[in-house]
């Protein structure tokens, strides 16, 4: 995605947050790799295939750096194997469905990395559910709303309702982790930590224009990512996707965000205004005032008719038709709104994990670039509420589950390119060459 490598005054290319993102997507792997051999997932098939990632700009500024970016980018041995081009046929065979209509004068070129995936996300959390329903030191309850969460000692007292009986019951806790998407600000606030004071959310729901007309379908391979326009906020970078879900494969083009006060997709109108305390208004009136291009672009995205959001469909698409497309509606996301020493408050895109200084409590926050980088925030969180144990009896099980963290798959050029073939074979993303050794 172009936002995670922006560009300096000077020209120059920050990739810092492209690599580190890359790699936290090889420790994801490693993970599900891990689980595929143990027999806990089927065939890796069902939630992880390969598709090409590509990155697309138009006018002469586009080009130039989408060509800088190449040249910086493919230095790094995360994506030495990346190609550039502005070639018209190549990019022809790249991404078939997207030349035909083009101007043969517009200024366009293209990147390309093969060894891209798109990860069906739903299904590879039913798997890990249905593991762990099976385990025997395990449960996973279904229905559930926590409706309370008060200190208990050294621990917590989680209240639960069951939403279909109505019954409540009480559950003690040593520790308990906040990973409810929007809801999880609600619950931290309620937790009254001392750490989850200036916490504030911004809600934005996303939109997407989908096509599952096989015809349409077939021609194009790849997810690819374009340049978001000037003044538009990071979540609104569009791109088009091949999907696969259950199998089928299916187009998506987006997102186009909403603005809703819910925090959950079917949460209450009343999430945003009952979210708010006398230590978070603050952040959150300076982020208002902060923030009026935002709240344009959001009025200006929910103002949109079809019509015109197939005419942003039609500059990656030129020959699109109505008739082919659908709007859908997708999940919520709540931006994080914390203070800020110079501004008074923050809008941040991206995740924070927010924990209690006992380790007793944790909450996950914001929105992510999604299944690249869960498992390294979850690893984040073993160790920075169970740092003992992680140092001590776990160390040898986190190793063998991950041979190789972030920061040494950043600079071992060939430590990273084994880790990433063993990832590769092991999730059925390539064929195996042949015999390969542990890394473990």
């Amino acid at each position: 995605e172009l936002n995670y490598t922006p560009q300096a005054g000077d020209g120059s290319i920050d990739i810092k947050k492209a690599v580190h993102i890359n790699t936290q997507f090889e420790v994801s792997k490693q993970f599900w790799a891990y689980l595929t051999k143990k027999g806990t997932f089927g065939s890796s098939k069902s939630f992880i295939s390969p598709v090409p990632h590509l990155s697309f700009v138009q006018g002469e500024n586009g080009v130039s750096f989408l060509k800088k970016r190449f040249e910086t980018l493919s230095q790094h041995h995360a994506f030495s194997d990346m190609h550039y081009t502005e070639d018209r046929s190549e990019m022809a065979e790249w991404m078939p469905l997207m030349m035909p209509g083009r101007p043969l004068d517009e200024k366009i070129a293209a990147t390309r990395v093969m060894n891209g995936t798109d990860v069906n996300f739903g299904a590879l959390t039913n798997q890990l559910l249905s593991h762990l329903t099976s385990a025997p030191d395990a449960q996973v309850k279904y229905s559930k709303r926590v409706t309370g969460l008060k200190r208990n000692g050294a621990g917590w007292t989680v209240s639960i309702k069951d939403v279909n009986s109505g019954n409540s019951r009480d559950v003690d806790a040593k520790f308990v982790f906040l990973g409810a998407g929007g809801a999880a600000l609600p619950l931290l606030q309620a937790s009254g930590i001392e750490e989850s004071k200036g916490f504030g959310g911004f809600p934005v729901s996303g939109q997407w224009l989908r096509c599952d007309n096989p015809d349409v379908v077939k021609h194009h391979q790849a997810k690819v990512y374009s340049q978001a326009a000037v003044g538009s906020p990071p979540m609104s970078v569009p791109h088009l996707d091949t999907r696969v879900v259950d199998g089928k494969k299916s187009l998506l083009f987006g997102p186009y965000a909403g603005f809703t006060t819910k925090f959950l997709k079917h949460g209450s109108f009343l999430d945003l205004p009952l979210s708010i305390r006398a230590g978070n208004i603050g952040p959150m009136l300076a982020v208002a005032r902060d923030n009026m291009d935002l709240t344009k672009y959001l009025v200006s995205e929910v103002r949109q008719s079809m019509e015109q959001r197939l005419e942003s469909l039609r500059r990656f698409y030129p020959e699109a038709k109505a008739e082919d497309w659908r709007l859908e509606v997708a999940g919520q996301r709540v931006q994080i709104i914390k203070k800020d020493p110079k501004k008074g408050g923050v809008l941040q895109f991206g995740t924070e994990l927010v924990a209690a200084r006992d380790g007793s409590l944790a909450a996950l926050l914001g929105a992510s670039p999604g299944a690249s980088v869960t498992v390294s925030i979850m690893l984040e969180l073993i160790e920075k509420c169970f740092p003992a144990k992680a140092a001590g009896e776990w160390a040898a099980k986190l190793h063998e589950i991950f041979p190789a963290r972030e920061k040494v798959l950043e600079t071992d050029a060939e430590l990273y390119r084994k880790i990433n073939t063993q990832n590769n074979i092991s999730l059925e993303l390539v064929a195996p060459a042949a015999e390969t050794e542990s890394y473990a």
